[in-house]
C-alpha cells in the first residue's frame, strides 16, 4: 500500500510544515499528485471521473501524513477522508500519524465495501501492513462488479427515492409505494429507497444537512445519479439541496410532469404538459454562476443589463402566455365539438378515476376501441370519445379522460383544463376504482376531492369497482357493500352487461 521510503518522506514534509501532506498514487506505484493541506484539513484536486462508477474503483489511492494532535488510544480515519473514499471511489485511503520526531507512527486504512459501504483497519506502524495490496484491490473490483445493480433495459436514469414523513408507517407506506410505481412508469431504475420519520420537516433541506450528506454518499455508493423526494419541494428547498450536491434532484410533481411529457402524443397534450412544466419551474429557476450571467447591457446599453436568470424567467413567462392562448383556442374548438354532440342529442358518459384503475381497458371492452392501455400510471393523457350502444338501443358518447392521483398539483389541473372541461359537459361520470388495490377506498376519496375542486361535486356519478377477478369472493362481497359500486372486470368482461344495464 505504501513503501517505507514514501511514508518517511511524507512524514518529514508534514512535520517541517506542520500541515497535512498527501499523495495520490496509481496502481503502478507512481505518484500522480502531491497535495498540501492545512493542519486539520486536506482538499483533493479535481481528479476527473475516469474509471470511477458504482462498480469500478478510481485506480488511485490516497496516502496522507497527518501530524499528531492527540494521544488517543484509538487511531481513527478522519471523516473527511471517508467522504473522499466514498465520493471519489478511491482504491483506498491510508492515514499515517506523524510523531513528534517526524517518524511514521500508527496508521489506519479505509477501503470500500460492497456490503457495508466502507471498512477501516488500524495498524501499529507502516511495517505492520503486510497484505498484497494489488490482490486486495483486484478482488474488491470483482466484488463491486458482482454487487452492482443490473441496469434495467430501457431505464433512463438510476435513482434513490427519499421519503420524509411525520406520520405513522401505516399512513405513508402507500405513498412511497406509489412513488416507486411513478418511477417505474417514468423508466427510472430505483436502486434504493430511504425513509426518514421526523417530528417535523426540516424547513431548509427536508431531511437535515447531515442526513442529506449521508443520502448523497449512499446514492454515490449504489451508482445513482438522482434523488427523488416523495413530496413537493419549495423553490428555496430545491435551491438549498442542489447547492449541497451535484446529484440531480426531483420532487413528486417533477416526476409526474416528466411522465406526462413522455406520454403526451397529441398537440393538445404536449401544449398542456409544456405549460404545466413552465408554471412549475419558473419559481424554481435558480441563479447559478452569477459572475458570468450578464448577457445584455454593457456599452450602449441602459442600466446593468439583464441577468441570465431574469432573461430565463422573462422567456418562460412569454412562452407560458403563448401556450395559454393556444390552449384557449383548443377549449373553443372542443366547445364546438361538444355543441355538435348536444345538437345530435347524444348523452355523454365520462370515465374518471384514479390512475391505472382500468378506465382505458373498460372503454376498449365496451366500445371495441383501440385506446392505448397499459399497466402503468397515466397511460392516458388525451381524451378519447367513442360511440356506445346500450342494451336499450340508445346511443351514448363514452369519453376516456386522464387519471387522477393523490396530491395532484393544482398547476397540472389548471394546465389540463382543455381536457378536464369534457367532464363538465358529461351527463354521467363513471367513477372507476381498482378494487384489488388495498388503497381503493382512499383512491375514491382522492378522486371525489378532486372532482369537488373542479366544481363537479353535484354531477351524477356511478361507482364501478374494477378488477374484481383478482379478489376472493368474501372480499368482493365486503368491497361491494363498503363501496356500494358495480363489481366488474374490464379485462375478462365479467358483469359488463350488468354495468350497461345500470346506465
Amino acid at each position: 500500500m505504501v513503501s517505507p521510503e514514501l511514508a518517511k518522506a511524507l512524514c518529514h514534509a508534514a512535520a517541517d510544515l506542520a500541515r497535512m501532506v498527501g499523495v495520490l498514487v496509481d496502481r503502478k506505484g507512481s505518484v500522480e499528485s502531491v497535495v498540501l493541506g492545512e493542519q486539520t484539513q486536506l482538499y483533493l484536486p479535481e481528479i476527473g471521473r475516469s474509471r470511477a462508477s458504482a462498480s469500478r474503483l478510481r485506480g488511485v489511492r490516497l496516502i496522507v501524513a497527518k501530524p499528531r494532535r492527540s494521544t488517543q488510544a484509538n487511531y481513527e480515519l478522519d471523516r473527511d477522508f471517508i467522504t473522499d473514499l466514498e465520493k471519489l471511489h478511491l482504491d483506498a485511503v491510508l492515514q499515517i500519524e506523524v510523531l513528534p520526531d517526524a517518524a511514521p507512527g500508527r496508521c489506519v486504512s479505509g477501503i470500500l465495501s460492497p456490503k457495508a459501504r466502507y471498512q477501516t483497519e488500524q495498524y501499529s506502524s507502516v511495517k505492520a501492513i503486510n497484505f498484497d495490496f494489488a490482490e486486495l484491490i483486484a478482488e474488491l473490483d470483482r466484488a463491486l462488479a458482482r454487487e452492482a445493480p443490473k441496469t434495467i433495459q430501457g431505464a433512463r436514469d438510476q435513482a434513490v427515492l427519499v421519503g420524509v414523513y411525520t406520520t405513522p408507517r401505516k399512513q405513508w407506506q402507500a405513498s412511497i409505494n406509489e412513488l416507486q410505481e411513478l418511477a417505474r412508469t417514468a423508466k427510472v431504475q430505483v436502486l434504493d429507497t430511504v425513509v426518514q420519520q421526523r417530528k417535523e420537516i426540516d424547513p431548509r433541506t427536508i431531511v437535515g444537512s447531515g442526513k442529506l450528506e449521508e443520502l448523497c454518499l449512499q446514492a454515490l455508493h449504489v451508482g445513482a445519479e438522482m434523488l427523488i423526494f416523495d413530496r413537493d419541494l419549495s423553490p428555496s428547498q430545491l435551491n438549498a439541496i442542489t447547492d449541497m450536491t451535484d446529484l440531480k434532484i426531483l420532487d413528486r410533481t417533477m416526476l409526474i410532469l416528466d411522465i406526462f411529457a413522455q406520454r403526451a402524443k397529441s398537440r393538445a397534450g404536449k401544449l398542456q404538459v409544456e405549460l404545466a412544466q413552465l408554471q412549475y419551474s419558473m419559481p424554481r429557476l435558480a441563479k447559478k454562476q452569477s459572475g458570468l450571467s450578464r448577457l445584455t447591457g454593457g456599452i450602449g446599453g441602459v442600466g446593468p443589463g439583464e441577468t441570465k436568470l431574469e432573461l430565463d424567467k422573462r422567456r418562460a413567462k412569454d412562452r407560458a402566455a403563448r401556450l395559454e392562448k393556444e390552449i384557449d383556442k383548443l377549449c373553443e374548438q372542443r366547445e364546438l365539438t361538444r355543441q355538435g354532440r348536444q345538437n345530435k342529442q347524444f348523452p355523454v358518459i365520462a370515465l374518471v378515476g384514479y390512475t391505472n384503475a382500468g378506465k382505458s381497458t373498460l372503454m376498449n371492452k365496451l366500445t371495441k376501441a383501440d385506446v392505448y392501455a397499459e399497466n402503468a400510471l397515466f397511460a392516458t393523457l388525451d381524451p378519447t370519445s367513442r360511440k356506445l350502444r346500450l342494451p336499450t338501443g340508445k346511443e351514448v358518447i363514452l369519453v376516456d379522460t386522464v387519471g387522477f392521483i393523490r396530491d395532484l398539483p393544482q398547476g397540472l389541473i389548471n394546465a389540463f383544463r382543455a381536457t378536464l372541461e369534457e367532464l363538465h359537459e358529461a351527463d354521467l361520470l363513471l367513477h372507476v376504482v381498482d378494487g384489488s388495490d388495498p388503497e381503493a377506498e382512499h383512491h375514491v376519496q382522492v378522486v371525489n376531492t378532486i372532482l369537488d375542486s373542479l366544481e363537479l361535486g353535484d354531477k351524477k356519478r356511478l361507482l364501478v369497482v374494477n378488477k374484481c377477478d383478482l379478489l376472493d369472493d368474501p372480499i368482493q362481497s365486503l368491497m361491494a357493500k363498503r363501496l356500494d359500486g358495480v363489481m366488474i372486470s374490464a379485462q375478462t368482461g365479467l358483469n359488463l352487461q350488468e354495468l350497461l344495464g345500470s346506465l
